[in-house]
């Protein structure tokens, strides 16, 4: 009977010190270390600032699922197209600048070949009919043939029409930083938005 409760003592001894030691190594293993906690704070302040440095689309036309989507700040427009499922067949692949860099609320059209083409003899024509250069229409070039207007200005004006649209009167040229009164006043017999 001695015999039986002696070993029962032993057998209880080796086991609890054997899973105190288990338990031990467990709670070392489980607890970060401090270079573990520094990374996993810095890796979630990273994440949390990364919602401050995305912008949404909207992009449409000749592309495989148009919609609204979210990119990082300082993506181009190309990126925007492949989350997009990329061109369509038909679509005008240089009706836009795909090299361009997305604005947090931009729409950005891409146009078929057909559209592009249509936009073109208008431009032709309204060019044609009154020699007055189109805001909504115009290239850079045309643009520049204002007076008062250089390639920096002509290049604006094409960002502003991309990022907000169509401009729906004459004078919405003076929106744009660099175009006041006195540059209004030199080309607003030469310009249109028709």
């Amino acid at each position: 009977m001695k015999k039986n409760i002696w070993i029962s003592i032993c057998l209880a001894i080796v086991f609890l010190s054997g899973c105190g030691k288990d338990a031990q190594t467990y709670f070392e293993e489980a607890s970060p270390t401090s270079e573990e906690a520094d990374v996993s704070e810095t890796t979630f302040g990273e994440h949390a600032g990364d919602q401050d440095e995305t912008c949404c689309v909207y992009i449409c036309g000749a592309v495989q699922n148009p919609g609204v989507y979210e990119l990082m700040a300082g993506s181009r427009i190309y990126e925007a197209i492949n989350m997009a499922g990329g061109l369509l067949e038909h679509a005008s692949e240089d009706s836009i600048n795909q090299a361009e860099e997305l604005v947090d609320g931009q729409m950005i059209k891409i146009l078929t070949k057909e559209e592009a083409k249509d936009q073109a003899s208008a431009q032709t024509e309204q060019k044609e009919s009154d020699g007055r250069v189109n805001l909504n229409t115009a290239d850079a070039d045309e643009l520049m043939s204002l007076p008062g207007i250089g390639e920096a200005k002509a290049m604006s004006i094409l960002s502003y029409r991309e990022e907000r649209g169509a401009f729906s009167s004459i004078e919405d040229i003076m929106n744009i930083t660099g175009i006041k009164e006195g540059v209004y006043s030199k080309i607003k017999d030469y310009i249109t938005v028709n």
